[in-house]
């Protein structure tokens, strides 16, 4: 079985809330915003508007 290019690290909430996914191949954050059946997903950005991303093995799990 391959393994999981995303990881969740960090979430907030059951029915409604949000997480932070991170691509392991690239290291680049995202936000996933859900309530019920709707969610939307977008890259985290810093305050220049460049992705957040992860240096590689510094992921929190």
């Amino acid at each position: 079985m391959a393994e999981k290019r995303f990881e969740v690290v960090h979430k907030e909430g059951k029915l409604s809330g949000i997480k932070i996914l991170v691509d392991k191949e690239t290291g680049v954050n995202y936000l996933f915003s859900f309530d019920g059946y709707a969610g939307g997903l977008t890259v985290l950005v810093d305050k220049d508007g460049k992705p957040i991303i992860t240096p590689m093995g510094r992921y929190p799990y």
